[in-house]
């Protein structure tokens, strides 16, 4: 069953930001113990330092114990190995690399080691465990650092090969979002006469954004280099946290016209606010205890769930002010024909929602589907891609609701009104 585990892990999480790692085993009897995961390119090293090392029974055939490396596409080939009875044990299959056993021990210090292994050979590696005794219970502190030696400068690349040019794409995101933070403070200028308080609230949203990715690109960079985050995570978590919450604030309270079409929210609209605010803070806790520990980590998939859940839940409640709206105006304009007015600026409001629907569901699903098939050389695509629909329903958000006297959701002239009279008739009758 911990085999099985290990092969629905392999399946499910991507590769790991690969910071070096320490990884506390206790009294463990698990025959496969996974550690982390690394894209390794042809210079590829691996340093592993263990202490403390404790076994229940020391008597035992120490050969029997010990890491190895293991790529995805072998780990299916030996687990069929073991169900055959090919091999009794993993660290016997010629499809692992072995790193180190026991019994390579020192008599004269038997309880801890450290090894230096070189990869040549270019691919994605899991860094495991192995022990091939049912009874016998392991005790040890592991420490590991995977990483690439990059180029002639042979300096070290603690991110996997898929994610080496994050920090690069991280920035050149973040002055794109600059440029466009300087620009819509130019139309809120120009247009100054016809700006909302939304129009303010956006161009937060946009800083936030900004300085999100720029600290991103710094704490990558970091990693890169050094093989930590801490110094730069916390900044990062803190304008991460905060623009989750912005952006969600702003598709709410787009969606209810709050600012050009009224200058309030109703009692349900600000719920949503208040149930949408919390759950981003314990999104935000999630997404730290996932970065912050190997994806193998006891509690780690738990936390990846509870995340995952969050933030549907969050997407989900965000349409529901739209769907309001648009229900209550279309009530209100069959016995007002002013409400036709609003009816129209609502029926606009539609196209909004369906591209909020199209973007959550490219982020939260087609970017997770395109992580999950891409190579792990190419892993940075998927990030490019859910950037730039970020990027792209930014500029949408800010082009449909740009301040001016007459873009259609914040003004309608006669002609439009009876034209929105005709088309609330033609409605009635399609549904009759």
């Amino acid at each position: 069953m911990e085999i099985l585990r290990l092969v629905l892990l392999l399946s499910l999480i991507s590769v790991s930001l690969a910071e070096i790692r320490t990884t506390v085993i206790r009294s463990d009897s698990r025959p496969i113990i996974p550690i982390d995961e690394f894209g390794f390119t042809h210079t590829g090293r691996l340093e592993l330092n263990v202490s403390a090392i404790s076994l229940s029974n020391p008597n035992v055939d120490r050969s029997k114990v010990g890491f190895f490396l293991v790529t995805r596409e072998s780990w299916l080939h030996v687990l069929q190995q073991l169900e055959d009875s090919d091999v009794t044990c993993v660290l016997e299959s010629q499809l692992v690399k072995r790193v180190y056993t026991f019994n390579s021990l020192a008599l004269s210090n038997p309880d801890s080691f450290g090894s230096l292994y070189v990869e040549t050979d270019s691919d994605q590696y899991t860094l495991v465990l192995a022990n091939c005794y049912e009874d016998l219970k392991l005790s040890m502190k592991v420490h590991s650092a995977m990483y690439n030696l990059d180029g002639k400068s042979r300096q070290r690349d603690y991110l996997s090969a898929g994610r080496t040019v994050l920090p690069r794409v991280y920035f050149l995101l973040a002055m794109v979002y600059c440029f466009l933070s300087v620009f819509w403070v130019v139309i809120l200028y120009r247009k100054r006469l016809t700006v909302f308080r939304i129009h303010l609230f956006m161009l937060a949203v946009v800083l936030l954004k900004a300085l999100n990715l720029l600290c991103e690109a710094e704490d990558k960079s970091y990693i890169k280099r050094t093989g930590s985050a801490h110094g730069w995570d916390v900044i990062f978590y803190i304008f991460s946290f905060l623009k989750g919450i912005t952006l969600f604030t702003l598709i709410v309270l787009i969606g209810t016209g709050w600012s050009f079409l009224k200058p309030y929210l109703q009692d349900r609209e600000k719920k949503v606010l208040i149930i949408v605010i919390p759950l981003q803070v314990v999104a935000n806790v999630a997404q730290v205890v996932i970065d912050e520990t190997s994806p193998f980590a006891q509690d780690w998939l738990t936390w990846k769930q509870l995340f995952l859940l969050v933030d549907v839940v969050c997407c989900c409640a965000v349409l529901f002010p739209i769907v309001w709206s648009i229900k209550n105006l279309r009530e209100a304009a069959r016995s007002d024909g002013k409400a036709a007015v609003n009816l129209m600026k609502l029926t606009l409001f539609r196209h909004y929602y369906v591209v909020v629907i199209c973007y959550i569901y490219f982020t939260r699903v087609v970017v997770y589907a395109l992580e999950t098939i891409t190579s792990y050389r190419y892993l940075w695509t998927s990030v490019v891609a859910a950037e730039l629909a970020t990027l792209a329903f930014y500029v949408f958000t800010a082009y449909k609701f740009q301040p001016q006297p007459h873009n259609p959701y914040f003004a309608i002239d006669d002609d439009e009104e009876e034209a929105a009279v005709e088309q609330l008739k033609l409605e009635d009758e399609f549904e009759l």
